[in-house]
């Protein structure tokens, strides 16, 4: 029986084609933990990482977060010291689609980390985005609540759980 550490994306797409999304390619590995997968929570904001900080800090019960920073390459929308709180705080991983810093960290650490880059600079703090709605990017509708399975071959999100 495959578990949450064993899995592999292709077998699960040749598995359950009709019942997957695949994201589109382009996003890098820079979490200590390769493969990871949960339940979805999302976050949509624009360079202002205040949610992130939020829910970084709320216990993650083994959920991934994915955040849509509108593909910004101006700043970091993750670094090590939330990155940190993820990983205390039980999140699997995080998906962001933007950039993060502090790499080198937080490929140190036992957390999944997938994102367009690395950027040095940091993002400001207004409090402005939304958390837990339906977000699209990379070809990929993501829910609230639904399932993210994520290796080194790719990203799949699939609205029943598939381990």
């Amino acid at each position: 029986m495959r578990t949450a550490m064993t899995f592999k994306t292709a077998d699960l797409c040749d598995e359950h084609e009709a019942e997957v999304q695949i994201c589109e390619p382009g996003f890098s590995s820079f979490g200590g933990r390769a493969r990871f997968s949960g339940r979805i929570s999302t976050i949509k904001c624009f360079e202002d990482n205040s949610l992130v900080r939020e829910a970084v800090a709320e216990a993650g019960d083994g959920r991934v977060l994915v955040v849509d920073a509108g593909g910004s390459q101006r700043c970091a929308m993750l670094g090590d010291l939330l990155a940190a709180k993820a990983q205390a705080n039980g999140w699997s991983g995080v998906l962001m689609n933007g950039l993060i810093r502090d790499s080198v960290d937080i490929a140190q650490m036992d957390l999944g980390v997938k994102a367009l880059g690395a950027h040095p600079l940091k993002s400001v703090k207004k409090g402005v985005g939304e958390r837990d709605i339906a977000v699209r990017f990379a070809g990929v509708r993501f829910v609230p609540g639904e399932y993210l399975y994520a290796d080194e071959d790719g990203i799949i999100c699939s609205a029943v759980a598939l381990l």
